[in-house]
């Protein structure tokens, strides 16, 4: 078993990023069964805090994550998963989840959205 360390709640902040371009896509949280089965399969699956159940990346949307290398940091409170990602990362419709900055005192999206959200989810 990882030598990780969770919250109170029992879970740890996972930050997925595109193993070969260094693209930031998503943060979602794990626990300990996500992780266990995130290693057995090679398949991301997280916690979904708003559905309190295990929430396999693209069991809706298609829209998956292959695992390429877990790490953790340095006080082993977060986790980072280098994953290849198939389609859209966001619910959005977007690449990423971090298609928006603050430029110039404002908020402007930096990334167009790629797929349609009603398509991918219904």
């Amino acid at each position: 078993m990882l030598s990780i360390r969770f919250n109170a709640d029992g879970l740890i902040p996972a930050i997925a990023q595109q193993h070969d371009t260094g693209e930031v896509l998503m943060l979602a949280w794990m626990n300990q069964a996500a992780i266990d089965e995130t290693l057995a399969t090679g398949t991301i699956c997280y916690w979904s805090r708003s559905r309190q159940r295990l929430w396999r990346k693209g069991e809706t949307s298609g829209q998956t994550q292959r695992l390429v290398e877990l790490r953790y940091d340095c006080d082993a409170d977060t986790l980072l998963l280098l994953v290849d990602q198939t389609g859209v990362a966001c619910h959005t419709g977007h690449r990423s989840c971090f298609y928006t900055a603050w430029r110039d005192g404002g908020a402007v999206e930096i990334a167009a959205c790629l797929a349609d959200p009603e398509a991918l989810y219904g």
